[in-house]
């Protein structure tokens, strides 16, 4: 009987065939913290009298939550994960170098990697495919540790998708309608794995922005095939000898086989206060938006910057409105400065930031008052989650963010295209 990409990356690290629902123990190839969750984990490598790491050099602390740190509690946390790094040999990713998702998937992940992260987001590596997967920082602590964890085999869904994107529809917009179809715990501790001929058409920029969204609907991984685009995308970053061929057997038995068409798709927007309440645009009416950010661990890569700059590029944002765009990793923001694309930005009104998390988890940089309304690229938008529980939170692809920037209200990207 064939097996699922799942099955197949987890029975290559289990030493053993491995069957969906199974309990095993995995080496890990790869183990991530971030500045929110990285202090719990090296108190508890602590706590647990482990001296050293299995493997620093894929061993990795990211501080990009809080970056630069905007508070002296966020400085201390810094320092004392500066200086774990010091002492083990763990790589550290300081402030200005990027989130930890999209600078794993540009240096770090590898397809048919098994990868663990300290955030619920680490499943954006899925895109490569890895079996990636966010756990509790204990878990991930173990992991750096000893270079192994336990988990249950999920079960996996086939997600396959016919149709080709019309203009102005986007990854972000079936993943937004996918989230409100399954809705937000549809798809508990599933694995996705996305297939057919609308998948094989996407970008691997597309394909991280599906597989960091996939934990939106409950899922623990979101995969992809591997192909030319995903070896054509280590080539570029240096690391082509890291491509190898992971994909599903054509005979694979999946618990769940769904199908899509996104030949009719519209633009989708994600309404506050929940990821799953998602309408067309047209439905969603003429609503006022105080504030647009661009960027995050969903949309934060140049490609994603260059629909943004295709749309702004030569208008100006409206009075009443702010927006904010925030590049994913130090690298796009070289590249985004190379091109022009943050200069067209800019020229338009936006506020570039440094790169990191920016306002999507309401630390600093972009907190909004009471009663505001933020159009965001960002995975979340529950209440608070940009910093104000006052607040209104709204998703959407980066074409429509950078046309409502524009017009200062929810705007369909189709009547700028």
């Amino acid at each position: 009987m064939g097996q699922t990409m799942t099955e197949k990356i987890l029975s290559q690290h289990a030493g053993r065939e491995v069957k969906s629902g199974e309990y095993t123990a995995l080496s890990v190839d790869l183990a991530y913290v971030q500045d929110g969750t990285g202090p719990l984990t090296v108190r508890q490598i602590e706590e647990m009298g482990l001296q050293k790491l299995r493997d620093p050099s894929r061993t990795i602390v990211f501080l990009d939550h809080a970056s630069p740190s905007p508070r002296q509690e966020l400085s201390n946390d810094h320092k004392f994960l500066r200086e774990f790094c010091r002492q083990t040999g763990a790589i550290l990713s300081d402030i200005g170098r990027g989130i930890s998702h999209n600078v794993v998937s540009e240096r770090y992940a590898r397809p048919g990697d098994v990868i663990v992260g300290a955030d619920s987001h680490t499943c954006t590596n899925g895109a490569l495919a890895a079996f990636a997967t966010g756990m509790g920082s204990t878990d991930v602590a173990a992991a750096m540790a000893l270079g192994q964890t336990w988990m249950r085999v999920p079960e996996s869904w086939k997600v396959y998708v016919a149709g080709e994107f019309q203009k102005g529809v986007y990854s972000k917009d079936f993943m937004l309608h996918f989230i409100g179809t399954v809705k937000a715990d549809g798809a508990t501790y599933k694995a996705l794995e996305f297939l057919g001929p609308a998948m094989e058409s996407l970008s691997m920029t597309a394909r991280f922005t599906m597989s960091n969204m996939a934990v939106e609907c409950g899922a623990k991984a979101g995969l992809f095939p591997s192909d030319e685009r995903t070896r054509e995308f280590l080539q570029r970053h240096g690391r082509g000898p890291d491509y190898q061929e992971v994909g599903p057997d054509p005979d694979a038995q999946y618990e769940r086989e769904l199908e899509f068409d996104v030949s009719t798709l519209e633009p989708t927007v994600a309404c506050p206060h929940f990821v799953d309440n998602t309408k067309p645009i047209g439905d969603v009416g003429p609503v006022h938006v105080d504030q647009v950010f661009m960027g995050t661990s969903t949309n934060g890569r140049l490609e994603d910057f260059h629909i943004c700059a295709s749309i702004l590029k030569g208008q100006k944002v409206a009075e009443g409105t702010r927006a904010l765009v925030t590049p994913g990793s130090r690298t796009v923001l070289l590249d985004g400065l190379a091109d022009g694309t943050f200069q067209a930005l800019a020229e338009a009104g936006c506020v570039i930031t440094g790169p990191g998390c920016g306002a999507c988890v309401g630390i600093h940089e972009g907190v909004l008052a009471d009663g505001e309304v933020c159009l965001s690229t960002q995975n979340r938008n529950f209440k608070g989650r940009m910093g104000n529980p006052k607040a209104f939170l709204y998703l959407a692809s980066p074409a429509t963010a950078a046309a409502s920037a524009i017009t200062g209200v929810i705007t369909d990207p189709r009547e700028f295209l």
